[in-house]
């Protein structure tokens, strides 16, 4: 209550912002929600693409030249080079989203909820769940297409990504965003 004190000391002890408080900070239940058939299938399509982006990474790794790219513009060309060592990078940071977001899946009564109730508990669970597989398993496809692409690229058999790509991924990502707050909405 430190933080706010001049809110405390204009409206008693407890005061306005502690009952605000008291609001938001109830427990939310935790329910034992398994993984659907459609979670486990898009995890083990992301974990074979992962596993087979690795192995071509590997595959290819003593013909790639010291420098590959290591940024793209918005039209997908090439705007810096950098060491192949760099692309190590891009398998790990999926792995720790990976790890990170399948972490988040098992702990929905964690997650920020609108209008949350006894009657759609379960459905806004279940959605909030879909939702962190879909987005964790989009980023790891992403990184493992940026990683394929990168090394087609250094190794002379691409260009760019593409003047489509940057567009294609905002729809994806922000279309999957808007289809489960709009899911979560119509089911208050």
């Amino acid at each position: 209550m430190k933080l706010f004190p001049s809110l405390l000391r204009k409206e008693g002890s407890r005061g306005v912002f502690k009952s605000k408080m008291d609001k938001y900070s109830y427990n939310k239940p935790k329910l034992d929600i398994p993984k659907s058939a459609l979670q486990r299938l898009f995890d083990v399509v992301s974990i074979i693409a992962f596993m087979a982006g690795t192995v071509y990474l590997i595959s290819v790794w003593n013909q790639l030249p010291d420098q590959v790219p290591a940024h793209y513009n918005a039209a997908g060309e090439v705007n810096r080079w950098g060491s192949k060592w760099e692309l190590v990078i891009l398998p790990i940071i999926a792995v720790l989203m990976a790890v990170f977001f399948t972490f988040l899946e098992k702990h929905p009564e964690w997650h920020n909820y609108m209008n949350l109730n006894r009657n759609n508990i379960e459905f806004q669970y279940k959605n909030s769940i879909l939702f962190l597989n879909v987005i964790k398993n989009e980023c790891v496809l992403l990184f493992v297409y940026l990683s394929f692409n990168i090394a087609q690229v250094a190794l002379g058999k691409a260009e760019s990504l593409g003047i489509l790509f940057l567009p294609i991924f905002l729809v994806i990502m922000f279309g999957s965003i808007a289809f489960f707050i709009i899911r979560s909405i119509k089911h208050k």
